[in-house]
């Protein structure tokens, strides 16, 4: 079968050809309904990573030993990022092989278990194994439901979707500081903020019984029949058919080459070799999906109520209150980026958020700075909180989804799970990396400097993202992937038989 790139379903030419084919964000509840339940799987890292910045305020008070060691503390906060690696590095093998569903499943299982043992911690060692645990949840969590989202999407509303999962994080952190004020007064304050996350997870996974696995999996896995149920309930009886002949056709490009992808196939083929940095650098500030970390997201959520507290707010009330402001101006940003993300373009909205996030982090330093000498609570500490919340406004809408949404795009079919799987493990060794090292950083050359160096990583954040990130906006899974074979071979690939060339290195 030959494709054109006028013939795919959700192609920019496709869709011009049949405009009334075109589906909106709100245009199939069925669609929007899934989504918001794979998304769970962000509320729950949205509250892991916002609960602990509150609970380790009270944590602090029933441990001695942590309230004397910045690195216990560190530790404490970092070590649930330690099992986010292993979760995310062994996410996209378990995706590929048993199903973004059966990994959504598990991911809710273990983060359960975590939570009780967090809950019942009798010292703070019990406590970071609970963390663990958790962070193995999250880490499964943070690969499989963007791309659980995006492969069941139609093309066209692909990008706001998958940020509806970014929402889902940005809204759990928002409820984890609602909560952390709800129990502040109680007796084992800090064991209710963390054994309450076990709640969402049981959620999910009774809805997650009920949902049907992703039907572009079902198709690789020859289970055409399920597929085929699946589609019927996303696309009218005129795109479901293109639809069906696309993924029937791509199916049987897979079963020709007859290939077994490992993680070592990613750096053997060119295109995928920058598809992978392309994902990965967006994600977490320093490739991006490095970048997104080193330009300090993480650093604000997980230490908001402790830099509040640094700009001169002691109350550990008062801080809570401030980062809900900060929290719930995240949630709301990222509501902008959904309906930006794919009107405006994935490059243009990292680009202007990294713009404003270089500009707050800027007016976080000189507050620091200049209010070291200051009085304790003066208008320098408003400065920096007004400098937070800038921060979380120009971040959320831009950088918040694009690194997700990209790395839930970009890859192959056959590399999707293992490359979304790397990429994410880049992300969470990143976050590792700055909650394990923020406030020694801080110590050692001053909070101010430390929102300096941020600055500066932002910077080339920048650079990164005009040298190498693509735009995918309304690109179809297969229209990207002749992107990355023309950026790897040249522009005299046949764009008329794409699935013919397949994935050769």
């Amino acid at each position: 079968m030959t494709l054109t790139l006028e013939s795919i379903p959700g192609s920019s030419g496709y869709l011009d050809l049949f405009p009334d084919r075109r589906m909106s964000y709100f245009s199939n509840m069925y669609v929007l309904g899934l989504t918001v339940i794979a998304g769970i799987g962000g509320l729950l890292f949205g509250y892991d990573t916002g609960v602990i910045s509150g609970a380790l305020l009270y944590i602090k008070d029933d441990f001695e030993a942590v309230n004397q060691s910045s690195f216990l503390q560190e530790t404490i906060v970092s070590m649930a990022l330690v099992g986010a690696i292993v979760g995310a590095a062994s996410g996209g093998w378990i995706n590929d092989a048993y199903g973004r569903k059966k990994a959504t499943l598990l991911a809710d299982v273990v983060f359960t278990a975590g939570a009780i043992i967090m809950a019942a911690a009798p010292d703070p060692y019990v406590l970071i194994l609970g963390r663990v645990l958790v962070g193995l949840g999250v880490g499964i969590a943070s690969v499989t439901a963007p791309v659980y989202i995006a492969e069941a999407s139609p093309s066209e509303v692909r990008g706001g979707l998958v940020s509806t999962n970014v929402l889902m994080i940005t809204s759990g952190q928002f409820l984890s500081y609602l909560v952390n004020l709800a129990f502040t007064e109680l007796p084992g304050t800090w064991r209710w903020m963390l054994g309450v996350s076990a709640v969402p997870a049981i959620i999910q996974f009774v809805l997650m019984l009920f949902m049907p696995e992703s039907p572009r999996w079902l198709f690789m896995k020859s289970d055409k029949e399920k597929a085929i149920l699946v589609l019927s309930k996303i696309y009218d009886i005129a795109r479901l058919e293109d639809e069906i002949d696309h993924l029937s056709a791509a199916a049987e490009e897979e079963l020709r080459k007859k290939k077994t992808v490992r993680y070592l196939d990613v750096f053997k083929s060119k295109e995928i070799r920058l598809a992978f940095l392309a994902g990965a650098g967006l994600q977490k500030y320093v490739t991006m999906q490095a970048f997104q970390q080193f330009t300090g997201i993480n650093t604000v959520m997980y230490y908001s109520p402790t830099i509040v507290q640094m700009a001169g707010f002691q109350s550990n009330q008062l801080a809570l209150l401030l980062s809900l402001a900060v929290a719930g101006t995240n949630a709301v940003g990222t509501i902008v980026g959904i309906y930006l993300i794919d009107h405006f373009g994935r490059k243009k909205l990292a680009l202007s958020s990294l713009a404003g996030v270089i500009i707050s982090l800027v007016l976080l330093s000189w507050a620091f700075i200049s209010g070291s000498s200051a009085s304790s609570s003066g208008v320098y500490g408003w400065i920096a909180v007004i400098g937070l919340a800038l921060y979380i406004a120009f971040f959320a809408p831009g950088m918040g989804p694009v690194p997700w949404t990209l790395n839930s795009e970009v890859y192959p079919e056959q590399y999707r799970g293992i490359c979304g799987g790397m990429s994410a493990t880049v992300n969470w060794i990143s976050n590792l990396i700055v909650a394990q090292t923020f406030l020694t950083v801080a110590e050692l050359v001053g909070t101010g400097a430390t929102f300096l160096i941020l600055a500066g990583i932002a910077v080339l954040a920048v650079v990164f993202v005009i040298l190498f990130v693509p735009e995918t906006q309304g690109l179809t899974f297969l229209e990207v992937e002749q992107m990355w074979k023309e950026r790897a071979w040249g522009s005299s690939l046949n764009t008329e038989s794409l699935l013919e060339h397949g994935n050769s290195s």
